[in-house]
Order: structure tokens, then C-alpha cells, then sequence
């Protein structure tokens, strides 16, 4: 039980990285979604960014321990993307283009809202 709980706490991160990432494309014409898109945004660069560990990272090692495996050890983009879709890069590029995706998902947000302002 405790494997599935960490197998689904993993696909639940995977689905919040797919969402931070292109939210913005989902979000046209629906404001409340739209807000709820520019927080996680927001909130996936100050994890990326600071110095504590995301929650959902903490509850997955929790349960992995439980079910006795091994949890891993560092940021969970870094444990599971970084040897996928990034193969042999520092880190460090590996953070700043996490970042820098979340920024253009916010530049779409001010390009949105920039249209929005120029036609009243």
C-alpha cells in the first residue's frame, strides 16, 4: 500500500510539472483557472528557487521508506527528469530552465493581459 501511495504521490508531481509548465495553453477564457495556473507558477519557481524541499518530494520519500525502498535523496526534477530529458547537464542548467519556462508561461500572461487593456 505504501509503494501505491508513493507511485501515485509521483504521477501527482509529474501532473503538477505538466500543468506549471503548459497550464498557460489551457488556461484561455477561464480567468479562475487562469489565477489558479499563475500561483502554481509562482509557487514552482520559489520551490525551485528556495531553499527547502517541495512536499510532495518529502510525502514520496516518506512512503518509500515505509514500503522499504530506498528513498532518494535531492529535488525530485533533478532524481527524475534530469536523467531522462536532461542527460549530462549541470544542475544548475537544468534549474534555470525550469525557471525560465515558468517565466514565459507568465510572459503569456502579461501578453494576454496587455491584449486584454489595449482593446477597452
Amino acid at each position: 500500500m505504501d509503494q501505491a501511495l508513493a507511485d501515485a504521490i509521483l504521477l501527482a508531481h509529474l501532473a503538477f510539472i505538466v500543468w506549471v509548465m503548459s497550464g498557460a495553453l489551457a488556461t484561455r477564457a477561464r480567468a479562475g483557472l487562469a489565477a489558479l495556473h499563475i500561483v502554481s507558477v509562482v509557487y514552482g519557481i520559489v520551490a525551485e528557487l528556495g531553499p527547502w524541499p517541495c512536499p510532495l518530494t518529502l510525502a514520496e520519500n516518506f512512503f518509500e521508506a515505509r514500503a522499504g525502498l530506498l528513498p532518494y535523496q535531492g529535488p525530485f526534477v533533478l532524481h527524475y527528469l534530469d536523467a531522462i530529458v536532461y542527460p549530462n547537464l549541470p544542475p544548475a542548467l537544468v534549474l534555470t530552465s525550469g525557471v525560465l519556462v515558468c517565466f514565459i508561461n507568465l510572459l503569456i500572461y502579461g501578453f494576454r493581459l496587455y491584449r486584454h487593456l489595449a482593446k477597452r
